[in-house]
């Protein structure tokens, strides 16, 4: 099948002329999700919800609050900060909202908004996570989510289980994690 989609693919090119940009970054997004278990539907579902909320989030709160969304087989992770447990509440409600929402795990802590640096230390650490997932051997890498939040990393994904025991002992042991968060969706 991968060699028809190739040759399919060569044939049409000199017809999309012009159009490189389009072709390249659809064949991107075609390889993204060629290695992830969810549905080309369920992945484009999950990009929406993510630009939905986010949207009616910062509708309502502007910068008062800093709510990241994240969705994963249509079950919603929101991490960040809000400034009382009543904003925390509402980001919530907003969030479930959404059509096609399964779930919601409110992880927001009542504070105000993280600096520049440590959500740059969160960046550095979800990488460094991920590196480390390249060289296991017990699961893909393109299966688990990472997400930090202010040295708290959580995992989402459809996994097995032996393989959401390997990747919580992989972010566990990795530099500059203060506590990992399971948020998997099991096939076993």
């Amino acid at each position: 099948m991968r060699y028809f989609t190739c040759l399919l693919i060569a044939a049409l090119l000199p017809a999309l002329q012009g159009c490189f940009p389009i072709v390249a970054v659809g064949l991107s997004a075609g390889a993204l999700m060629g290695a992830d278990r969810r549905t080309t539907g369920t992945y484009l579902e999950d990009t929406a919800i993510e630009g939905k909320a986010s949207r009616q989030i910062f509708g309502q709160y502007k910068d008062t609050v800093h709510a990241s969304i994240t969705s994963f087989n249509r079950h919603v992770l929101v991490t960040g900060e809000a400034p009382s447990v009543e904003a925390k509440a509402g980001i919530e409600q907003i969030v479930a909202s959404v059509p096609k929402v399964k779930s919601v795990s409110n992880e927001l802590v009542i504070a105000g908004n993280s600096r520049l640096g440590s959500r740059t230390n969160d960046s550095l650490v979800t990488s460094n996570v991920k590196l480390r997932f390249i060289d296991n051997k017990d699961f893909q890498p393109d299966h688990v989510k990472v997400v930090t939040e202010n040295g708290t990393v959580f995992l989402m994904g459809l996994v097995y289980r032996k393989e959401a025991e390997a990747a919580a002992d992989i972010a566990s042991t990795t530099k500059g994690v203060q506590r990992v968060v399971t948020i998997f969706e099991y096939l076993d």
